[in-house]
């Protein structure tokens, strides 16, 4: 078995208190553009679960393209969501990595789910995509976010 590929290895997304200076440090570190610093709302429904039910939160976000993949810093910005769970638990962290699958998407949750992970934890549905975070801490030390595409 073999649920994710390396090669579709796109995100890592860390949460951090203060997204201003998190991103103004990062882009200070790598040498490039601050990112724009965007809030992303979440309406609760059959487009954004959370641990099975919908939820309303909002949440800045900032891009920081790399090669091929991306740096992305979410701070949790009100609402229940897998973030805000993550930094009342944890503080400032790696929240999870993210893999493109494609056409397998179902198939890997399915997978995923036979591994013993809860698979529950997020669901985002957004125009010509989806994401899922399944609920890896306890095992791997972080979340993953499987995509069928970015």
């Amino acid at each position: 078995m073999s649920a994710i590929s390396k090669k579709g290895f796109i995100q890592i997304n860390i949460i951090v208190k203060d997204i201003e200076k998190a991103a103004e440090m990062w882009s200070t570190l790598l040498g490039v553009e601050k990112p724009e610093i965007r809030i992303n709302h979440l309406e609760g429904g059959p487009n954004y679960t959370y641990r099975g039910e919908p939820v309303t939160c909002d949440l800045k976000v900032a891009n920081i393209m790399m090669d091929g993949w991306v740096l992305e810093l979410h701070e949790p910005a009100g609402g229940d969501s897998s973030f805000q769970e993550f930094i009342e638990k944890h503080g400032n962290g790696v929240h999870h990595l993210g893999f493109e699958v494609g056409e397998r998407r179902d198939e890997v949750i399915e997978e995923l789910k036979e591994l013993g992970f809860d698979t529950n934890r997020t669901l985002g549905i957004y125009p010509g995509s989806s994401w899922t975070i399944v609920d890896s801490e306890d095992v791997l030390g972080v979340n993953l976010n499987i995509k069928p595409v970015r």
